[in-house]
């Protein structure tokens, strides 16, 4: 895995202004080597409030650029990295412009969504020399490091086999359902969107590359038809102004979060999208649950299963070796009350802890041993402390902050980490329409 030959940072253009970006600019602000000096994005009362943010931090306001001024913005503001958290469907309309004018670019996952654009992406490195950094923060997840050490120091042998369970609830789950992501045209569907995420630790955790990929995946739960077929379906299209909407546990109150309404409620009247779209609606067009089996070129094989609709939130992982098997459990919100507060802005990418949350716990069961398990300290806020830490390896560390040279500094994934995952997830989704195991050397993806 490669490294960045220098932190990022600098003078800092930031790509599209939704929930995500505010992590960026709060980290870029905090550092003073660098500074947000542009922000390009097409709906101005979104933009005016991240310049209101700016202000709050005691930063200065900056000028707004739309995606067709990119170019110019690059020249005209010096840019020397741009952080793209745009939809995931335009991250390739940034990302290689800023490549061919020698820019630093981070880019959120996915790093894109489809072939082709992955493809472009990988020729436009090739040429350049320039490389792109996808904030895979999971890696940067304490309790994901020990995993990674107990494997990388043969707890249990060579890795023969995972077993991968994912549970989004019916709050967080439901979430991807109400807003852009519910067509693949925009997100790649859950595979690309939120499994790469898993696939990309389960490359990084075995130092593995996966070849072949076959799936199931069905919108069992949302969507129309199963709302009625279930018994949860409400008859509106989204939850502002809906009286229907009122008594809904999935409807999501956008004046109830002060940054929700102020970036989404606010600003509908710029571009038309909706933040609270019914889950139960007629068509969305991604899966909400799905299987899959991954194999690796070390010989390992994954089972991998995503649900959308749980009760409760948080992941398994099983390793099975030749010297035994490691059990990772993370429960990050044991069940959720209807009296619970819903969703907030903090709440959708880690900022602020989930309600009730639970506890990590790994075991490793050596043969002919008793297990033992290893002691980890599991944190509720940040993506469990992913995002601060990715952040002070990415941009350097806060002031009076050590210089991170252990684990967290090894862990930046460039362009070809961002590749394997999204091949994954995209071989998934044509697995699900023809039913055949895909092969990732077919996609045609150079460098890899």
């Amino acid at each position: 895995m490669s490294q960045p030959k220098k932190h990022l940072g600098g003078r800092v253009a930031v790509i599209g202004t939704g929930s995500r970006a505010a992590m960026f600019v709060r980290g870029i602000v905090e550092r003073p080597e660098s500074s947000v000096v542009a922000i390009c994005e097409p709906n101005a009362v979104r933009a005016a409030y991240y310049n209101s943010l700016l202000q709050e931090l005691g930063a200065p306001t900056v000028p707004v650029y739309k995606p067709e001024q990119f170019k110019e913005m690059l020249e005209k503001e010096k840019v020397e990295t741009v952080v793209v958290t745009c939809i995931d469907a335009l991250h390739d309309q940034y990302i290689i412009p800023a490549l061919e004018a020698g820019v630093r670019v981070l880019t959120e996952k996915p790093m894109t969504t489809d072939i082709d654009k992955c493809r472009r992406i990988l020729e436009t490195v090739e040429k350049t020399g320039e490389h792109v950094t996808v904030t895979f923060n999971y890696r940067y997840n304490p309790v994901h490091e020990a995993v990674k050490r107990a494997l990388a120091e043969g707890k249990i042998g060579r890795i023969l086999s995972v077993h991968f369970e994912w549970l989004l609830d019916t709050v967080h789950g439901a979430d991807y359902f109400r807003r852009w992501h519910r067509q693949k045209t925009n997100s790649g569907g859950l595979m690309v969107h939120k499994s790469g995420h898993h696939f990309d630790l389960v490359n990084w955790w075995l130092d593995a590359k996966p070849e072949t990929v076959a799936g199931i995946g069905k919108l069992a739960f949302y969507g129309d038809e199963n709302g009625k077929r279930h018994g949860w379906a409400k008859d509106y299209e989204r939850a502002r102004g809906s009286a229907e909407a009122k008594d809904d546990p999935f409807a999501l109150h956008l004046e109830a979060d002060e940054t929700l309404k102020s970036i989404y409620a606010d600003a509908e009247k710029e571009d038309g999208y909706h933040r609270d779209q019914n889950v139960f609606a007629p068509g969305i067009g991604i899966e909400d649950d799905m299987s899959l089996l991954v194999r690796y070129d070390s010989g390992a094989t994954m089972t991998y299963h995503l649900t959308a609709y749980s009760p409760w939130e948080g992941y398994r992982v099983m390793f099975n070796g030749s010297l035994g098997r490691l059990e990772l459990e993370v429960v990050e919100s044991q069940f959720r009350e209807l009296t619970d507060p819903q969703i907030s802005g903090g709440q959708i990418h880690g900022r602020e802890p989930m309600p009730n949350p639970g506890d990590a716990t790994i075991k490793v069961h050596r043969l002919w041993q008793k297990p033992e398990f290893i002691s980890v300290k599991m944190e509720h806020e940040a993506h469990g402390g992913g995002d601060s830490r990715m952040l002070s390896v990415l941009f350097g560390p806060l002031p009076g902050e050590k210089v991170d040279t252990g684990d967290a500094s090894k862990q930046t994934a460039n362009e070809k980490d961002g590749a394997l995952a999204l091949a994954v997830g995209l071989l998934a989704n044509e697995s699900f329409k023809t039913g055949q195991f895909h092969h990732v050397k077919d996609l045609g993806f150079p460098g890899l």
